[in-house]
């Protein structure tokens, strides 16, 4: 079974290790900004949005847990006028993929989200990144835009 818990503060370095390398290379892939470029810009922007780190107001940090070990992260943003959530990362540890993991976290995030009075979820998730992009649409979700840039040379 699957338990979303609250993310203490002590394993919020944890998360970071893996969540700012993890970012950087999609801002890297998908924006085609240099490494080191893609990591300031990780970090910066993980900052801003979690300035008090996992016990930032406004944002809701998971540890996944499935039959007692930890197997993953979530982070969303709640929207309680809009009864929605913005999903932010998702992430099952490379060491349990491909065992379903990820839709039972969905599941468990889903039934939560109804229990507590949201009516949807939301995400965004890399154009390059179609393991995820196959989880969500099987798990309900469908494309609602597309997000797309084009890099301004000198």
């Amino acid at each position: 079974m699957m338990t979303l818990r609250s993310l203490h503060e002590d394993e919020y370095p944890a998360y970071l290790a893996y969540f700012i390398p993890d970012y950087a290379d999609e801002i890297a892939a998908n924006y085609r900004l240099p490494h080191s470029e893609a990591i300031a810009r990780a970090k910066q922007e993980t900052a801003d949005l979690l300035p008090q780190g996992a016990n930032t107001p406004g944002q809701v940090l998971l540890c996944l847990i499935h039959d007692d070990r930890h197997v993953g992260y979530l982070w969303y943003k709640p929207d309680t006028a809009a009864r929605a959530a913005f999903i932010y990362d998702f992430h099952i540890l490379k060491a349990y993929q491909g065992q379903g993991l990820g839709k039972q976290a969905l599941h468990a995030l889903e039934q939560d989200l109804r229990q507590n009075g949201f009516e949807q979820i939301k995400l965004r998730v890399a154009g390059d990144n179609a393991r995820a992009r196959s989880l969500y649409e099987t798990s309900g979700f469908g494309v609602t835009g597309v997000n797309m840039s084009k890099t301004i040379t000198p």
